[in-house]
């Protein structure tokens, strides 16, 4: 009697398992369902590869059989991000999103300053390369005996930052139309 109620017990185990299984066959084979993600071949094809474009320029993948990009574009100007992410490249990226135009760094001291760190958000506000479609916004702080201390900062260094993304950004226009 123990021995039939084991092998009815293996028996129901290995049946669930394989029902289990075959249940999840269809999700490994890439079969969708009603709730599925992603839901067409291009969605596929960016989710494997990427999606970060700007300006019509594809910068992962290429462009289909039919000549036409279907990469997802930048949300912001893409002269202006390109100029910022080089502007900002001294400090570390603690966030970075293309679509809605958002750089945030982390903090950062500098080696000439020890004891003082500064932390930067940029914000690209609009996808044409105006003098206001980017704000500019540091934090400081000092170190004192315990711990980092928040500072003041002089506005000016916002604005200096904003200038030198513009005029990144117009070199990076001027050297694309060549």
């Amino acid at each position: 009697m123990k021995y039939t109620r084991s092998i009815s017990f293996i028996a129901l185990t290995l049946l669930a398992v394989s029902m289990s299984v075959t249940g999840c066959s269809s999700w490994f084979k890439g079969a969708k369902t009603e709730n599925s993600y992603p839901v067409d071949p291009d969605d596929v094809r960016r989710a494997r590869y990427g999606k970060l474009s700007g300006d019509g320029v594809q910068l992962l993948g290429g462009d289909d059989d039919a000549g036409s990009s279907k990469g997802a574009t930048l949300g912001v100007n893409s002269f202006l991000w390109r100029a910022t992410l080089d502007t900002l490249s001294f400090a570390p990226l603690a966030s970075v999103d293309p679509r809605g135009g958002v750089i945030i760094t982390d903090w950062y001291e500098s080696p000439e300053a020890p004891g003082e760190r500064f932390k930067m958000n940029v914000l690209i506000l609009d996808t044409k390369l105006r003098a206001d479609a980017v704000r500019a916004s540091v934090f400081r702080q000092v170190k004192n005996g315990t711990g980092w201390k928040d500072a003041k900062v002089d506005p000016k260094v916002g604005r200096d930052i904003e200038d030198k993304i513009l005029t990144r950004a117009r070199q990076l226009k001027v050297a694309s139309a060549r």
